[in-house]
């Protein structure tokens, strides 16, 4: 009998509702699939503010070092705006500490909600290679100085060349896997960040001759995403540029609340963090309308990733497609159905995958 360690943090707004239903969910598949899990459960965001005083105290850092893999909920909310930290440290700190150093975000229109995205195209997926711990939002040194008559703010983009190469190189790794072309996005005419960006991509790109490798500069690559969505299969990207593209994909696909993600510091095997693309949406928290798609998906991307069950994922994601095409919806998506609703008709989904695939 496989066993797991996963760690939740719920954190705020509709997280706690979300988790409770992708967590159903792994009832659910951990039962068919004969599987041990240990489920602990800690504080992030602005819980933990409330409750600690500190968005990541030491007492989630012990959590995280007895799991193998974190599923996140949401973290933010308006109570926390004037707070002298706010929560959205916490995650910066999260992702510090387990040393997630690529975001990857797949991005797909779901049969039947076609009518969702503003570009009307069927069939549109691919997904994002974000480096996530370099660059402007992590440079020293950044802050404020006063100036006589004036006030000055400094950010600074700082990257290591070993940064890069990993995040690249994991991008290379799935397009070969996939027989995908990678289109790598930087900003090569201004910044020297992405001229050095554009070397390690050519270098690398050497020990995977049968990768077709583009470059495409971030503001044309923008508008090009919008344009010709079909084209972006695989993208990698610095962490700026993929915190902004990762966001429009989302748009492209109709809502954030169809996305889960995965940050990773690794191969597949390995210990990750996984949460749903949107946010803590603090307007319908506590009242059953959360759209739990994104975070059943990121569950779907931790038992494949972390846990390597690679069967699992793959009956996951498919009962979410079925739902998503036949219903019950939930509002955001034009229909009525409340979170638990959506979460019991995945959840009968998944019973008959299983069942269809074990007759097989």
């Amino acid at each position: 009998m496989a066993s797991h360690q996963l760690l939740v943090l719920a954190g705020d707004g509709i997280g706690p509702e979300v988790t409770d239903a992708a967590l159903q969910v792994l009832d659910a598949m951990a039962e068919f699939g004969g599987w041990q899990v240990d489920i602990s459960h800690a504080a992030i965001g602005g819980a933990a503010l409330d409750q600690y005083g500190d968005p990541f105290p030491k007492e989630t850092q012990q959590a995280i070092d007895r799991s193998s893999a974190v599923l996140l909920g949401a973290v933010g909310g308006p109570q926390w705006d004037n707070a002298p930290t706010r929560p959205e440290a916490g995650l910066l700190s999260l992702r510090q500490y387990m040393g997630l150093w690529a975001n990857l975000r797949p991005f797909e229109v779901f049969p039947g909600m076609e009518y969702l995205s503003p570009l009307r195209r069927p069939a549109m997926n691919g997904i994002i290679f974000r480096e996530l711990t370099g660059g402007l939002y992590f440079g020293q040194p950044r802050g404020r100085r006063f100036l006589p008559g004036d006030l000055e703010v400094i950010d600074t983009l700082q990257y290591r060349k070993s940064e890069m190469w990993r995040i690249i190189q994991l991008a290379f790794e799935y397009a070969k896997d996939h027989g995908l072309a990678l289109t790598s996005i930087d900003k090569a005419n201004v910044l020297e960040s992405s001229r050095l960006w554009r070397e390690v991509a050519v270098e690398l790109s050497a020990q995977y001759p049968d990768v077709p490798l583009e470059h495409r500069l971030v503001d044309s690559a923008a508008m090009d995403l919008v344009v010709n969505p079909q084209h972006y299969q695989v993208v990698v990207t610095e962490n700026l540029f993929g915190d902004i593209l990762s966001d429009l994909a989302g748009g492209l696909v109709g809502s954030l609340g169809l996305l889960g993600s995965l940050s990773v510091a690794g191969t597949p095997g390995s210990r990750g963090l996984f949460e749903p693309v949107h946010g803590s949406a603090p307007d319908i928290a506590g009242k059953n309308l959360a759209n739990p798609t994104g975070a059943i998906l990121s569950l779907a991307f931790l038992v494949g990733w972390s846990w390597q069950e690679t069967g699992a994922e793959s009956i996951i994601r498919e009962a979410v497609t079925q739902t998503l095409a036949e219903g019950p919806r939930t509002a955001d998506l034009g229909g009525d159905a409340s979170t638990q609703e959506f979460t019991e008709a995945v959840k009968t989904r998944v019973e008959r995958i299983w069942s269809r695939r074990r007759q097989q």
